[in-house]
């Protein structure tokens, strides 16, 4: 259970999903019990005749910033960069020094600048741990401007893109959530990317509440498990904010025995995390590294909506904590067997 090992599985290279659906809700649903053991087939669309009266779904309303970033060293190389640091509050003077990614031919040298167009100076002031560098930026314009105006977004590496790829200009609608509100993520709380607005309106008029928090998702989610014990692993911490109409909506359903329902692994990240700390689902912010793998009890969390993850992986510790190990391998054996697809920009399960 607690093996690395444990969570591995075969996937097809071509089971893995380049572009989103056509439609928001046109993709496919496995939906998994676990009580009995059942799985079936379903389509997203189907989902209000999956869900009931009085049930609460809880999404995630972070969006994804375009914190990727071209550029130049002084010698000319190529050089890309992942900005991971985004404060509420960026400075009005001085460099603004962030933490980043940085990929290129040979790592750049303390005290050497990076070319960013409009104007805009990166210079290396220190190396971090996990290949980070921290850049302090300069220019004509502020650093937020430019990202702005020149970032791309930061799609996972097994989405295949090239800077001139015509794809990327609906990667920028698609890659967001329709309940996307609050910047700072890093990647996309995929879970919730089949949703539509009609969709909504749909669960809304069955007596489905619906309900947001934040969680701004960080690289750290999606770091490669490094250790053969996955208690051992340890993830970085998230920022989380639930409001009080929020947990308030929470605990009213808890007390009237609804289903709070998940939709993605960072929700049931920040609402685990405020219930084993406090107890109850109370209004507030903070941090998690809540790491959740098989053996953990769920205090809050009745049902997950949540795409298909990577073998060995952090969220597939996570998926096999709630639905059960045998029965989430055996539920990914069904889905690729059925072709369904994979990750960011695949399908979707529903466990009850």
């Amino acid at each position: 259970m607690y093996s690395l090992e444990n969570y591995d599985y075969e996937l097809p290279a071509e089971l893995i999903a380049q572009e989103p659906a056509l439609k928001r809700d046109g993709s496919r649903l496995l939906c998994v019990q676990r009580a009995t053991g059942k799985i079936a087939d379903h389509y997203f669309f189907e989902l209000p005749s999956l869900l009931g009266e009085g049930d609460l779904l809880v999404v995630n309303d972070a969006r994804v910033v375009p914190a990727r970033l071209y550029g130049q060293k002084e010698t000319g190389g190529r050089v890309e960069i992942l900005v991971l640091d985004h404060p509420v509050r960026p400075p009005k003077d001085g460099q603004d020094i962030r933490w980043c990614l940085v990929r290129a031919s040979k790592r750049p040298k303390i005290g050497s600048n990076i070319v960013f167009p409009d104007g805009l100076i990166g210079v290396v002031k220190r190396f971090g741990e996990d290949g980070l560098v921290q850049l302090g930026f300069e220019g004509k314009h502020t650093f937020n401007y430019v990202l702005k105006k020149r970032g791309c977004l930061p799609l996972p590496p097994y989405i295949k893109r090239n800077s001139n790829d015509r794809q990327l200009d609906t990667d920028r609608e698609r890659y967001q959530t329709i309940f996307s509100r609050f910047s700072g993520a890093v990647a996309a709380p995929t879970a919730g990317l089949h949703f539509t607005h009609d969709l909504l309106k749909s669960l809304q008029s069955l007596g489905v509440d619906i309900v947001s928090i934040t969680l701004l998702v960080g690289h750290d989610t999606f770091r490669p498990v490094r250790v053969k014990d996955i208690r051992e692993h340890r993830l970085g911490e998230e920022s989380y904010s639930v409001s009080p109409d929020c947990a308030g909506a929470i605990e009213r359903a808890k007390v009237e025995g609804r289903r709070i329902i998940a939709v993605g692994t960072t929700v049931v990240r920040a609402l685990e995390t405020v219930g084993k700390r406090k107890g109850e689902i109370a209004a507030g912010s903070g941090t998690t590294d809540l790491l959740i793998y098989p053996g953990f009890s769920f205090q809050v969390v009745d049902a997950l909506i949540t795409n298909f993850h990577l073998p060995g992986s952090s969220l597939l510790f996570m998926v096999a904590a709630f639905a059960g190990l045998d029965l989430t391998m055996k539920a990914y054996r069904w889905a690729v067997e059925s072709r369904y697809r994979f990750y960011s920009y695949g399908d979707a399960m529903l466990i009850t």
